[in-house]
């Protein structure tokens, strides 16, 4: 197969493009063969790797029917899913799950982390489905999860090790819920004792609210730092960090950077949930991305919740993600940041792969009818094609 006239943008290239612009690309069985400058002068669409979602919520999505939406209220929202929650089985989990799955895959995802309501000692019963789908899924997207406690949870000792040691059995990650907590940086300390000891990577969602002393952002990069933990840490929403004072904010991102800290931005949820629902709002809830970039930080986008009460709207398709962060958060010019949802999620994530396109990579692709970045956020950037293993999508559903 061969892909003519094709926009490469400069973040996803892992090739050395010289002054050109367009490049035709060869597909050889599963794999790009070869990239080479177009002679052609007009481009036909744009390239992408397949899109890799960071942070979502296979287990409450599209329930909102049910439990109604939170309307800008985050703890609304945890109180709703916690009554429904205990009316979860297997088979009503394995429904909305494998929607989800299906709706990523048709959107061009290859690879997807979802975090799991873990409010118990116990496991959830989302764990085992997450476990039966991620084997029928391998070879499509390559899921992963992530335990969601409490952090108060780990203030039991006895059920932070049962947690710990079920996610280390079932090749997660571990996770925590943290804002505002008392006795903070004792609980995380707690958490990052159970990581060293079970050899876990670490995935916080931390001050996802516009408090100004919400500082949890901080205490985690303080530790990674004071343990030496190599083991990985993605911190998703870090809303706080908006509304605190610039310089505030810069020491925190500085303490970031140098403990190699992942940041998710989840714009769909923080711009429906942050904010005063009386009037217009001011504040947006996104965390600051540009600020992050300027000191070698590369976040994220990613979706985060579809259709439950922390946003009752949405879908799997990045794309859309992508283009709303991008207006949300001044991320300009777009081509400069496709990297949010290819390349730095998939280092994030330790995938095999890192998303940039080059000669031998595989073809896990995107081609999108636009043809320049003016054209990324509307109608041309959402038509697609999908390619995956070197064949239209198309053809391998059939």
């Amino acid at each position: 197969m061969k892909l003519e006239a094709l926009r490469i943008p400069a973040p996803l290239r892992g090739f050395a493009a010289g002054e050109a612009q367009l490049f035709d690309v060869t597909i050889e069985g599963d794999k790009v063969a070869s990239i080479t400058p177009s002679a052609q002068q007009q481009a036909k669409g744009t390239l992408l790797s397949a899109l890799v979602e960071a942070h979502a919520h296979i287990d409450k999505n599209y329930t909102v029917q049910d439990v109604g939406a939170a309307q800008g209220n985050l703890f609304v929202a945890i109180e709703r899913m916690n009554r429904h929650r205990e009316s979860w089985t297997g088979e009503s989990l394995r429904l909305r799950m494998e929607r989800a799955l299906h709706d990523a895959w048709l959107s061009g995802t290859r690879a997807l982390r979802t975090h799991l309501d873990w409010v118990q000692p116990e496991p959830p019963a989302a764990l085992a489905v997450f476990e039966a789908l991620r084997e029928e899924w391998r070879g499509r997207i390559e899921l992963q999860f992530v335990s969601l406690t409490p952090l108060d949870l780990f203030a039991d000792m006895a059920a932070g090790e049962r947690i710990a040691r079920e996610v280390r059995r079932a090749g997660g990650v571990l996770g925590a819920f943290v804002y505002r907590n008392e006795g903070i940086v004792h609980k995380l300390g707690r958490v990052f004792d159970l990581a060293q000891q079970h050899g876990l990577a670490l995935d916080f969602h931390v001050d996802e609210g516009l408090d100004v002393e919400a500082t949890g952002l901080r205490s985690i990069a303080q530790l990674v730092r004071a343990r030496d933990f190599r083991q990985g840490v993605v911190c998703g929403h870090a809303c706080s960090l908006s509304v605190q004072e610039d310089a505030v904010a810069a020491e925190t991102l500085a303490l970031c950077a140098g403990a190699g800290i992942h940041i998710v931005a989840l714009p769909t949820t923080n711009l429906y949930l942050q904010g005063a629902w009386d009037r217009t709002p001011v504040q947006r809830g996104i965390t600051r991305i540009r600020e992050a970039a300027a000191r070698g930080l590369r976040a994220s986008l990613a979706t985060d919740n579809v259709q439950d009460a922390f946003y009752p709207y949405g879908s799997y398709d990045l794309l859309e993600t992508f283009g709303l962060g991008v207006q949300a958060a001044h991320l300009a010019p777009a081509d400069d940041w496709l990297d949010t949802i290819t390349v730095s999620p998939a280092k994030a994530l330790g995938l095999a792969w890192d998303g940039r396109i080059a000669p031998g990579c595989p073809a896990d692709l995107l081609v999108l009818s636009a043809t320049g970045e003016h054209e990324l956020i509307g109608p041309r950037g959402r038509q697609r094609t999908v390619i995956r293993a070197g064949q239209p999508l198309e053809s391998n559903e059939r």
